[in-house]
């Protein structure tokens, strides 16, 4: 299962950085077209991940920042103000990762009694 995982992550990059290349160069077409099979894998990433919380969270906060980072790609795109909603998105990706962090990482350390 975690190969499979390893495996769609690893597809997952090119998308993201051909999109951000579009973006960059400015293909709207072809920039708004890659965006939506880059979000999907981002989603499907963090559905067949969601009983696994070391995997699930990082995803999350993939998902978030894709998300994020496409809304601001289609605002510039297409002259709409999507500023505030990307920033609600990256902030949401910053609280998941700030969830794994906490949660995940900190939480399964065993605490140590010092009376």
């Amino acid at each position: 299962m975690f190969k499979h995982q390893r495996l769609l992550e690893n597809m997952h990059i090119p998308m993201w950085l051909i999109k951000d290349t579009c973006w960059m160069l400015q293909f709207k077409l072809l920039g708004t077209i890659v965006a939506l099979p880059t979000i999907s894998m981002a989603l499907y990433l963090v559905i067949i991940t969601r009983n696994f919380p070391k995997r699930f969270w990082p995803n999350m906060a993939v998902l978030f920042w894709i998300s994020a980072n496409t809304t601001w790609m289609l605002g510039e795109f297409y002259q709409f103000s999507f500023i505030f909603p990307a920033l609600a998105l990256f902030c949401a990706g910053i609280l998941a990762i700030m969830a794994y962090m906490y949660i995940i990482l900190i939480g399964s350390k065993p605490q140590h009694n010092k009376d």
